[in-house]
């Protein structure tokens, strides 16, 4: 059963008749001559079985495209590639310490805390058993078409059959996005890979196929499957990006896109997954309580942000803005007499058709874009806005007032997309170019994390900068005592980031050193610092209840109990050195009490260890 026909449908009716091989093509010749009438019908048949054909394969590229994005992936990660190194390389790190955690028998937001949702890293987990030889960056971006491509595969279920482009017109930039792992903004002045902010950019896919349903799909069941569908990944994924699918879902029931009855339905099944979930495994109500934790240690940055994420996407939301009020104003007659409508009856009806129309559509998409990029750092910001302009662009001869408009507004809709676009293709082009003049990264114990290059440059000041750090160790430690960094970009350049896997991969020859020296293992490692991939990259064990990804300034909570016993109960914690940071003794500082018995031993020039009082007769 269909849902009612809206102005967008409507639009798309007029504008794009049935097909020519559904209508009467048949030529009556005045003299009546059998040969002439022969060969128009046949011309005419043959005329329809051509346009017949190509509106099938225009109907069938969609799918094809579709289906071949994770199989290009699939193949892709079964190779040995390598990565340009890129700014804030080590987020990477953060998927392969949850998916040991997972694979050593943790459950995220149960037995260890997280900055976003459970469900990215178990999926990326699953990829990574998948895929052992997968680069971390590419893999990481592209496990989100286990859940983005079933998503879009029910929005082309459910598109209308004109215009029959419309699936191609969805699909292309959405694998485009899908496929580049970069983000819209650069970080450093190097071409590299985006290897962080992958929740953001994989809510933005997330979102991508929702709105496009909300868009254009008809069908009450799928529209129903796709929303559900939607919003359980993304409550489970991350929450902001929930909340800003709740936003524009909100909107789309007041429009009238979305029946009350099917809102309800919605919920209902919504409730029952989250049900099960909770019976089965206790995580909801332990994500629920780790969101709040993450709420109330946030809660006094948000103005700030909101501030800062239309500061730094000014390009887009101002013409968005711009495109918002030049629809307004071309519409401003249609508009004048929905809104006269809504004075006089005074129903529901007559509210959805004044909201239903591309101006509004575009404004809640916009506020629930801005309202999820005020938690991000990076992302592909407002590639979901895409559906909502090409609804823009088909509805526009139903409501133009003349020419001049169009071209204003076409203008406007290629000023709010194709920078984005354009950004992100010249960033992947940037980086897999110029990264062919690149040298890879000498390694004997980082597995994948070490599939990058970088220039020869930059090992050559990643040494130099080393050997400083661990030479003036203690000018850097009264730097961090200030609660500064070295250089207000010190995680963002390609130096540090090679620097920290040249010294996790010595320092895991000096572990197997000291234990070979000793005679003993360390079952249980954990990092003072921001990741922990030792665990991972020797097979051994996290701790319970350590932060995966550690922000102790937004995503590391006071320890408990609970947490003290765990770190208490570690072999061995690892803190670098190369150089000290203000990050790395605010952990410390944190997990103080745990570690109160273990002894502070030099591990490397680059590394302190705390030991386990079980070791009590441990030789360096």
């Amino acid at each position: 059963m269909n849902s009612p026909e809206n102005p967008l449908t409507r639009a798309m009716r007029d504008r794009f008749p049935e097909d020519i091989e559904n209508e009467d093509m048949s030529v009556v010749n005045d003299d009546g001559g059998v040969q002439e009438q022969y060969t128009r019908d046949f011309l005419s048949a043959f005329s329809a079985s051509a346009s017949g054909a190509k509106n099938r394969i225009v109907a069938a590229l969609p799918w094809l495209f579709l289906a071949a994005a994770p199989i290009l992936a699939v193949v892709l990660l079964s190779l040995p590639l390598r990565a340009p190194i890129g700014a804030m390389y080590w987020d990477t790190f953060t998927y392969y310490d949850a998916a040991n955690r997972m694979f050593t028998g943790q459950m995220p937001a149960i037995d260890f805390f997280t900055p976003a949702g459970p469900l990215g890293y178990a999926i990326a987990a699953i990829w990574i058993g998948l895929f052992p030889s997968g680069q971390p960056s590419l893999l990481i971006h592209w496990s989100t078409m286990t859940v983005t491509v079933p998503l879009m595969a029910l929005v082309l279920a459910g598109l209308p059959k004109a215009p029959r482009a419309l699936g191609l017109w969805l699909v292309i930039p959405f694998l485009l996005f899908s496929l580049l792992p970069f983000n819209g903004k650069e970080f450093s002045s190097f071409p590299g890979s985006d290897a962080f902010g992958f929740y953001n950019r994989q809510i933005c896919l997330i979102l991508f196929p929702l709105i496009s349903g909300l868009m254009f799909t008809r069908h009450r069941g799928v529209l129903v499957s796709l929303i559900t569908l939607s919003m359980f990944v993304l409550f489970f994924w991350k929450i902001t990006g929930f909340l800003a699918a709740g936003l524009i879902c909100a909107f789309a029931l007041l429009a009238g896109r979305v029946r009350l009855r099917d809102a309800a339905l919605v919920a209902v099944l919504f409730g029952i997954l989250l049900a099960l979930i909770e019976v089965s495994t206790g995580i909801v109500t332990s994500y629920i309580a780790d969101v709040l934790t993450l709420v109330r240690m946030n809660s006094g940055t948000l103005l700030p942000r909101v501030a800062q994420a239309l500061s730094i996407n000014f390009g887009i939301t101002a013409a968005l803005g711009l495109l918002i009020v030049a629809l307004l104003i071309a519409g401003r007659s249609e508009l004048r007499r929905a809104f006269a409508d809504v004075l006089h009856q005074r129903s529901t009806t007559s509210v959805a058709a004044f909201l239903d129309r591309p101006a509004f559509w575009l404004a809640a998409i916009t506020v629930a874009g801005v309202f999820f990029e005020t938690q991000n750092t990076a992302s592909q910001a407002m590639i979901f806005v895409w559906s909502a302009l090409v609804g823009a662009l088909l509805t526009l001869p139903a409501w133009t007032a003349g020419s001049r408009s169009v071209i204003v507004i076409a203008t406007l809709v290629g000023a709010v997309y194709l920078p984005p676009a354009v950004s992100i293709i010249e960033r992947a082009a940037r980086a897999y170019v110029g990264g062919l003049r690149y040298v890879p990264l000498e390694h004997a114990n980082l597995k994948t994390l070490g599939a990058v290059t970088t220039r020869p440059s930059v090992l050559t000041r990643s040494a130099v900068m080393t050997e400083v750090y661990a030479r003036h160790r203690s000018a850097y430690e009264n730097i961090a005592a200030l609660d500064e960094l070295p250089g207000s970009a010190l995680y963002s350049d390609f130096d540090f980031q090679i620097a920290y896997l040249q010294t996790v991969d010595r320092a895991i020859d000096s572990l197997h050193a000291l234990e070979a020296k000793n005679g003993l293992r360390f079952n249980t490692i954990m990092s003072l610092n921001f990741t922990n991939p030792f665990p991972w990259l020797m097979d051994r064990e996290a701790p319970l209840h350590i932060t995966v990804g550690a922000d102790p300034f937004r995503a590391v909570p006071a320890p408990d109990s609970d947490v003290q016993r765990a770190v208490s109960a570690v072999d061995i914690a690892l803190m670098p050195t190369c150089p000290p940071t203000n990050a790395n003794s605010r952990l410390l500082a944190l997990y103080s009490d745990g570690l109160a018995n273990h002894r502070r031993i030099k591990l490397d020039e680059c590394y302190d260890a705390f030991v386990s009082p079980k070791f009590e007769t441990l030789n360096q």
